[in-house]
């Protein structure tokens, strides 16, 4: 008895939906669909920058907690929190380097004239200079020389590094209230009492962000290796990563909530420079006609 066996239909040109009849080429659905990108509605994504709102307590002097306050700063979002940091932080420490590292090549090293040996006869390698890179007192290979290392950054990019640090290490904050006229003359055992006060160990780093800083404070705080003191002129990337607690003034937290936050906006300093070019013209013009004034031109 002859068996018929089946084989599962492959996929040839034959069996291409070309060779379909119409009723069979309607039951036929499309495996992908297709769509044009300018055919489709565009979806509504989230903003690329959020703010962090961080409550924090306000302690005094002594220690007690005496009030809150809070803090409002940009953040980038999760996925590119990371990248945008670790671009400023990059950017900041390269931007320090001098780039003034330089070796000199074999021609630039003096003397190497005379050749060593002869060339043959010796058995040994042919050498035609004492200055090869081979030998002591020779050439550097490759090695260094002046560069310039500085990268840019967008000041936006930038704003947003730092404000990123910040409200990641608000949980590591506190704020204290202004302490610059506590200190009656200048002693580092009571600063470091105060730290203790505060919660701060003072064998873990430490930075304080305060808006003025008196001459009693620094000498106070100068011989804590582990501490930084900074104003906003001097606020940076590297310090505040470096940092295992941050400690901020009521003043400083307003700044930051100002400078950092999501309502600020940066003035146009193209255009305040094109409004000062504008203004030293017309100045010259104005100087210009008083110059012909006083000196007319003679009459022919």
């Amino acid at each position: 008895m002859a068996t018929s066996v089946t084989t599962p239909p492959s996929l040839s040109f034959f069996s291409s939906s070309v060779f379909f009849t119409s009723s069979q080429r309607q039951n036929l659905k499309p495996l992908v669909a297709f769509k044009p990108n300018s055919l489709k509605t565009p979806t509504a994504r989230p903003l690329a920058i959020s703010s962090e709102l961080t409550t924090l307590p306000i302690l005094s002097f002594t220690g007690e907690k005496i009030g809150e306050t809070y803090l409002d700063v940009k953040a980038a979002p999760p996925e590119t929190a990371r990248a945008v940091v670790h671009r400023g932080i990059i950017t900041d420490l390269q931007n320090k380097r001098r780039g003034t590292a330089s070796t000199l090549t074999r021609a630039e090293v003096r003397g190497g004239g005379r050749k060593p040996y002869p060339q043959k006869k010796t058995g040994r390698a042919r050498q035609g200079s004492t200055r090869t890179p081979l030998r002591p007192g020779g050439g550097v290979v490759f090695g260094p020389k002046p560069r310039d290392w500085s990268i840019k950054i967008n000041k936006k990019e930038k704003r947003l590094a730092i404000s990123t640090a910040v409200a990641s290490a608000a949980v590591n904050t506190i704020v204290v209230e202004d302490f610059g006229d506590k200190f009656e003359k200048p002693k580092t055992k009571d600063f470091i009492e105060a730290l203790k006060r505060w919660g701060i160990d003072p064998k873990q780093k430490s930075m304080f962000l305060v808006m003025e800083l008196s001459e009693n404070v620094v000498l106070s705080s100068r011989n804590i290796g582990t501490l930084k003191m900074l104003t906003p002129r001097t606020l940076n990337l590297f310090d505040i990563l470096n940092a295992d607690k941050l400690v901020l003034t009521q003043d400083a937290v307003d700044y930051l909530n100002g400078r950092y936050g999501v309502d600020f906006e940066a003035e146009d300093e193209e255009g305040d420079e094109e409004e000062a070019g504008g203004g030293e013209v017309e100045l010259v013009e104005e100087d210009a006609g008083v110059a012909a004034d006083e000196n007319p031109a003679p009459a022919e």
